[in-house]
């Protein structure tokens, strides 16, 4: 099973978790489990077709792989392939994306 490949279905996102920087800008030094109840930093790795909303309407998810989101630390699911973690969210939610 080595190869495999997660394709989100619906309006699911496929997250991997960025490292957090450890030194502000003006050279302070974060200790590493100061900051976990704020929400986290992903890389969308793969996005889902979508889905349609009580009208039948299309719903567009504006992200795509390589973008930088925010999502809560305690949404979606946790998966594991190839030794490598990944976060399976709803595109609700995805609070924010960074540029």
């Amino acid at each position: 099973m080595a190869n495999m490949q997660i394709q989100p279905l619906s309006d699911r996102i496929l997250l991997r978790g960025v490292e957090a920087e450890n030194v502000t800008k003006s050279g302070i030094i974060i200790p590493s489990g100061s900051n976990k109840e704020r929400p986290n930093v992903y890389e969308v790795v793969a996005v889902g077709p979508g889905k349609e909303d009580k009208d039948g309407k299309k719903i567009t998810i504006e992200l795509a792989p390589g973008d930088k989101v925010l999502s809560g630390q305690y949404s979606g699911d946790e998966v594991e392939l190839d030794g490598q973690k990944y976060k399976i969210v709803a595109y609700e939610y995805i609070l924010a994306k960074l540029s």
